[in-house]
């Protein structure tokens, strides 16, 4: 370094901006320490891995498949390695019933520095064509929680679905608050300022059907929305209270202390 360029780091000017810097610095770290914030959230595990979501607690569902994603490029994507996808039967049901069968996917996060990808861009990056999307409100033992309801059909580059159209749903588990959309999802997120750990879960689902005809396999048959709504309803009367006793951590609001983990 040039004479010159040291004597320019030794101005007056220089030195006191740097010095306000600092104080400035420590003055935040000092504030954010005696205010309880927390600008940097600690992982939080779950209390019991979801992939030891108790089967038979799942009343007249029958658990046919569990799927593991096997490309990293996929996992770095989704963002967590705590998941589960799993293929249920609904015994109650005809065995025609466009719910007879379910895709539950759940992902978990214990660090949740963003929120990732949403149905509604995965399957649109698939080559399907986005529908609707809606807001609805589901009843799961007198409460109401918030969900997305989504619609597909396939596209011109995508042949064997293009004429056939069929339904999505998801919500977020944010901090024990529920939400049906990112936007929110981040809302809540960011007002835990004084938390030391935050989480989210994101709750997917897809219910369809495969019929036969003539001893063939025929086409996937979906719900319609009162179909997909009160199916949805009933799986999320069994699934929430286990996520939310075993599985989820324990949310409190202890005043400035923000939450604590179980």
């Amino acid at each position: 370094m040039s004479n010159a360029s040291i004597k320019s780091y030794m101005q007056p000017a220089f030195l006191i901006c740097a010095a306000i810097l600092a104080v400035a610095g420590g003055g935040m770290s000092v504030a954010v320490k005696s205010l309880g914030i927390y600008l940097k959230k600690e992982p939080w595990p779950l209390k019991k891995s979801l992939d030891l979501l108790d089967e038979k607690g799942l009343p007249s569902y029958k658990v046919i498949s569990k799927e593991k994603i096997k490309s990293g490029e996929v996992i770095d994507s989704l963002g967590t390695e705590d998941y589960i996808q799993w293929v249920l039967e609904d015994l109650d049901v005809p065995s025609d019933s466009p719910v007879r069968y379910c895709s539950l996917f759940i992902t978990y996060y214990e660090l949740p520095d963003k929120v990732p990808h949403v149905p509604e861009e995965c399957y649109m990056g698939s080559g399907f064509q986005k529908l609707a999307s809606e807001s609805v409100s589901l009843e799961v033992r007198s409460h109401k929680i918030p969900a997305r309801y989504l619609v597909f059909t396939g596209t011109d580059s995508n042949y064997w679905q293009k004429s056939k159209k069929f339904s999505i749903l998801y919500f977020f588990s944010v901090n024990n608050i529920y939400a049906d959309n990112r936007g929110d999802a981040r809302l809540i997120l960011n007002k835990n300022i004084r938390g030391k750990h935050s989480y989210f879960c994101k709750v997917e689902w897809k219910f369809f059907n495969t019929g036969f005809s003539a001893g063939k396999r025929s086409e996937n048959t979906y719900p319609d929305k009162e179909e997909a709504i009160t199916a949805s309803q009933k799986l999320l009367d069994i699934i929430l209270p286990i996520l939310e006793k075993e599985h989820w951590p324990i949310w409190k609001k202890e005043g400035a202390a923000g939450n604590t983990e179980n």
